[in-house]
């Protein structure tokens, strides 16, 4: 096993590493592991990342469902739009599209490149909302749900996931909060749910038309699944805050490097 290969399966180790300390982020690192550390091209990539993070976020829902955090109700409100939107993304769209989009002058941009550069920028955008520091407010969750926000969001969501493979907590979370009046912890908990339901049907639009190495996907998986139990036992003990606004630093860097990588260097 080359040196890479190592580096990329402890990647897949921090990836539920992450999810467990700070409770989202760590899909934000799959496609870039997958693509750069074990080359795997992005289309395939972005299907694999969707396996990975939403096997992870359902243990994650597990867990919390013990607890009484998750509200099934309103998560599914959410689901349904942005499962129905996902799969039709993975499904048709995705494949239909051609290797070469179009030209720039004689420069040709592929698929695979603006995959990556959109990933890139669902990185930027993770990292300012991961930046930010803001108070954690309580709403009161017995208000009317806005439910036409919450299905437009769920389509957003859909869409995002369906194209970069990424679970979009960072958008989640504010739609639960904002538009179903969650508790911070209870959104949190939820979006997990959200994020599982999505990605795994998502994973089934590509199951029919991509060959997967099942033998990889599960080793990668399972290392995440260790990360995620060795987070949570770690969060404990290390402040949560301070790391999120840390990881989104480095999201922040990732995503310029990728940005510039795909499209100068």
């Amino acid at each position: 096993m080359e040196l890479i290969e190592i580096l990329g399966y402890f990647g897949a180790l921090l990836v539920g590493l992450v999810l467990g300390l700070i409770g989202g982020g760590g899909s934000i690192l799959t496609l870039p592991i997958l693509a750069y550390l074990f080359h795997i091209e992005p289309t395939i990539a972005t299907g694999y990342s969707l396996f990975v993070v939403g096997f992870t976020a359902l243990v994650g829902t597990l867990r919390n469902a013990k607890s009484g955090m998750v509200a099934y109700k309103t998560g599914l409100l959410f689901s349904i739009p942005a499962l129905i939107t996902i799969f039709i993304t993975r499904k048709f769209i995705v494949p239909s599209l051609p290797d070469v989009l179009f030209h720039i002058g004689s420069f040709p941009i592929t698929k695979s490149a603006a995959t990556m550069v959109l990933f890139a920028i669902v990185m930027l955008a993770a990292s300012y909302s991961m930046i930010q520091s803001k108070k954690e407010v309580e709403l009161d969750d017995s208000k009317k749900v806005k439910i036409t926000s919450l299905l437009f969001n769920g389509i957003a969501v859909g869409l995002l996931a369906g194209f970069v493979g990424a679970g979009g907590g960072f958008l989640i979370i504010p739609a639960l909060v904002f538009f179903a009046h969650l508790p911070m912890k209870k959104a949190v908990a939820t979006s997990l749910m959200i994020i599982a339901i999505n990605s795994l049907i998502g994973f089934l639009g590509d199951a029919t038309t991509l060959s997967v190495d099942w033998t990889f996907l599960l080793t990668f998986t399972t290392l995440s699944v260790v990360g995620i139990f060795i987070g949570i036992y770690l969060n404990k003990f290390i402040p949560g805050a301070k790391l999120k606004k840390g990881f989104g630093w480095f999201v922040l860097i990732m995503g310029i490097y990728i940005l510039l990588k795909e499209t100068i260097l």
